[in-house]
């Protein structure tokens, strides 16, 4: 009993530890989003861009499976909130 209480503790310590805070996740997100797209391309190639959330999560989500962009599901959601939150525009 003390060895499964001991493992749900540390398992709560390791998940607490990777989530990231509110102020550095745009930090982390940005950092992200330049490191894994910047191989393709130029950053101000998407970042002059407005798009929706969408509209955001369509160009990511092509970039990830049809380009095959060096990201995986999590990071891809990451970016296209970073883009939509930073480049985006209203939902009609």
């Amino acid at each position: 009993m003390r060895i499964l209480l001991a493992c749900m503790i540390g398992a709560a310590f390791l998940i607490a530890s990777v989530i990231p805070s509110t102020g550095q996740e745009k930090v982390d997100a940005k950092a992200l989003f330049e490191a894994k797209c910047s191989g393709c391309h130029k950053a101000d190639r998407a970042t002059s861009l407005k798009k929706t959330p969408k509209e955001w999560q369509t160009t990511v989500t092509r970039m990830k499976d049809v380009r095959k962009a060096p990201i995986n599901d999590g990071e891809a959601a990451i970016i296209a909130k970073y883009l939509s939150e930073n480049y985006g525009k209203e939902s009609k």
